[in-house]
């Protein structure tokens, strides 16, 4: 028969080994002799809010106050405590809301206060409180902030500024500021837009200016083809297209001609696409 003396001793050892690697795994190292295990901290918090949301918030609580300076800026900077960093995409999220509901007062608010705290200095905030400055009837408000940008920048004013001045002036029969703002144009080279030109060219007629209404054409003539968005897609499209279009718009229209030849001038406009229409950069 056989004997199993020495079985015995071999297992045993066996299972010292695999008992010693299995505490040598349980038990934590500290220091640079391996790692520790990590346990979440107890003062992160799990909830994280969206800027959307905190926009969103922002927005309502701003709305429920009064229009004193101090409760504004009061109600802002308690908003923002518990904030490392300035939220400065919330705050601008808020105020897309606030300007899509022609909340031109809160605007300028919050925009001041933003710009208190050495925030959001660009020209997109700049141009926003220049145009709620206007909406809400501070004319004189919009003017010093003009100056202050215009000579703080002088050859690098985006042509934006111009435009919003030029049609501030214009919708008010300021005619004199409205000539010396498109004179600053010509004289740093910035071209002015079409609807610059329009807006120019129907004060020099309303004036009896023959002349230099006809110098304007000829330095600034109307193009023949202007891009649009039609059903989602960028289409080149002849201006009396868009004239005859623009007139039926605007004489709205319970009739159902109307309907036909805007019909009629979309199916125009989507033959006239082709592929060298469809260009990545607008020729201003």
């Amino acid at each position: 028969m056989l004997c199993c003396r020495y079985a015995l001793p071999l297992i045993t050892k066996r299972l010292e080994s695999v008992e010693i690697t299995r505490s040598r795994w349980n038990t934590v190292v500290c220091g640079a002799k391996g790692p520790r295990p990590r346990y979440p901290r107890v003062w992160k918090t799990r909830n994280r809010i969206g800027t959307v949301s905190k926009s969103l918030k922002l927005v309502n609580s701003v709305k429920e106050l009064s229009n004193v300076k101090e409760e504004v800026y009061g109600a802002l900077d308690s908003f923002i405590a518990w904030d490392l960093e300035f939220p400065l995409i919330t705050v601008k999220k808020a105020l897309k809301i606030l300007q899509d509901e022609q909340e031109w007062k809160r605007i300028i608010q919050v925009i001041k206060w933003m710009l208190s705290k050495g925030q959001g200095r660009t020209m997109g905030t700049y141009f926003t409180l220049l145009n709620a400055l206007a909406e809400d009837g501070r004319l004189d408000e919009a003017e010093e902030l003009w100056q202050k940008i215009f000579s703080d920048n002088l050859e690098a004013t985006p042509r934006l500024f111009f435009d919003k001045m030029i049609s501030i002036y214009y919708h008010r029969e300021m005619n004199e500021k409205m000539f010396e703002v498109f004179a600053d144009m010509e004289e740093l080279g910035v071209k002015p837009g079409i609807s610059v030109v329009k807006m120019v060219g129907k004060v020099f007629q309303k004036l009896g200016m023959l002349d230099k209404y006809d110098k304007l054409n000829k330095k600034y003539p109307p193009p023949k083809w202007e891009y649009r968005y039609i059903k989602g897609k960028r289409v080149k499209v002849q201006v009396k297209q868009l004239q005859e279009f623009d007139e039926i718009t605007e004489g709205v229209t319970e009739d159902k001609e109307s309907n036909k030849s805007l019909n009629v001038l979309h199916e125009e406009s989507d033959a006239s696409s082709n592929p060298l229409a469809t260009e990545t950069n607008i020729s201003s």
